[in-house]
């Protein structure tokens, strides 16, 4: 199933399958629809959290401030905001 990505005001918006405490953080690939991430930080007081928005912006070239978790914060599953970016431009700097 490809990466669902949703474009909506100039903004992008993206699921996210996250597995906190993991060894190594990591973008996994797509699972679902959703991009599949590990992130070092354990899941606890938001550190995950902010291990997911460090992530993402190291790996799309982009600042931390450009990204928001905007649903399941304290869930494996979340949806986050993407700005600074275009659709193609994140399935192109998500690619594998």
């Amino acid at each position: 199933m490809p990466l669902e990505i949703e474009t909506r005001d100039g903004v992008c918006l993206l699921r996210l399958r996250v597995s906190p405490g993991a060894r190594k953080a990591a973008i996994k690939g797509e699972h679902g629809g959703a991009l599949k991430l590990s992130v070092t930080e354990p899941p606890e007081k938001g550190k995950a959290n902010e291990g997911v928005v460090a992530l993402l912006a190291d790996a799309l070239g982009i600042p931390q401030r450009n990204i928001e978790i905007i649903a399941g914060h304290t869930s494996q599953d979340k949806r986050v905001r993407i700005a600074g970016i275009t659709e193609p431009e994140l399935r192109s700097r998500l690619a594998p």
